[in-house]
């Protein structure tokens, strides 16, 4: 029988999981702190922790493993580019993994591995099991995606593949940390509208209350956020729908489970893509925060 093992490295967990291959069966799932406080090498030491873990469980011995990573490996460089958890930021961590591990890999960002998982096991197969081509969103304290295309991640020839967060959407959104203006992730990300609210406003607030009052119909600086948000929702994802033409978005992310994203900004959307009429399925994840590591054991 085989067995797929999956590891997700987060900023502040590591976990991993061990499933059948074919019934999908979960043997075992754990997870430990990553403590990137304490630096790049006890991160290689905590997954080699995590695995030995995952081994005594299960009472098996990985012939490969998955990992899923914040930010991705470069093809060039072989080092990890475009994390948050910044210690990682040009190390060889997929060829220090693999000495520690003593197994052969296969890496991709988190965002991959959360597109991948929902269309393996998510929610594809329920909305369309035929579906060729995926995207998966995430919309949170950043801007991400990944591309799945007949059940196989596209990493890229620079493993940037799926990076909409750093496409240009537009120049209201100001400076960006990777050097460009007006990316996406610094238009429609939570704390980018948190941050265009408190300048039409004078006051800040969280984004789930911002909503609230744009809700309850009581807050013009609300309803004006909201109403950016919707707007450049509709015309981000066009410009991905219209290079993909995917048959499936699944959005994630705190930003992407709004409802109104899926009636108002779905009609938002509609309005910029280049066809005459609109059919992308567009729906909610089903996995939750088991998709990355669940996405890190199919690859």
């Amino acid at each position: 029988m085989a067995y797929l093992w999956g590891i997700d490295l987060g900023g502040t967990k590591v976990e991993g999981a061990v499933l059948e291959e074919k019934s999908l069966k979960v043997l075992a799932r754990t997870r430990i702190p990553t403590e990137q406080q304490h630096g790049y090498r006890h991160i290689i030491g905590q997954i080699s922790k995590l695995v030995e873990m995952l081994k005594q469980d299960t009472g098996l011995t990985p012939e490969s493993i998955g990992i899923g990573t914040p930010g991705s490996l470069d093809p060039r460089s072989s080092t990890l580019k475009n994390s948050n958890t910044t210690c990682l930021n040009g190390e060889p961590l997929y060829d220090d993994l693999q000495k520690a591990l003593g197994v052969p890999l296969k890496m991709a960002n988190d965002a991959n591995c959360f597109a991948l998982a929902e269309t393996r096991m998510g929610v594809v197969p329920d909305v369309c099991p035929d579906a060729k081509v995926v995207f998966g969103v995430i919309m949170g304290t950043g801007v991400g995606g990944g591309v799945v295309i007949n059940n196989q991640v596209i990493n890229g020839r620079h493993g940037i593949g799926g990076e909409w967060g750093h496409t240009f959407l537009d120049a209201s959104g100001g400076p960006c940390y990777c050097g460009d203006i007006g990316c996406t992730e610094q238009v429609i990300s939570g704390p980018a509208l948190e941050k265009y609210y408190a300048g039409i406003s004078g006051e800040k607030k969280k984004m789930k209350q911002i909503v609230a009052e744009y809700r309850e119909g009581s807050n013009e600086h609300a309803t004006a956020t909201m109403g950016r948000l919707i707007h450049f929702f509709g015309r981000g994802l066009s410009n991905v729908i219209n290079v993909l033409d995917p048959d499936v978005v699944v959005l994630g992310g705190g930003v992407g489970s709004i409802e109104e994203l899926y009636s108002l900004g779905v009609k938002s959307l509609e309005k910029h893509i280049f066809n005459t009429y609109f059919e992308t399925i567009i729906v909610k994840p089903k996995l939750g925060d088991s998709a990355g590591v669940f996405g890190a054991a199919f690859l």
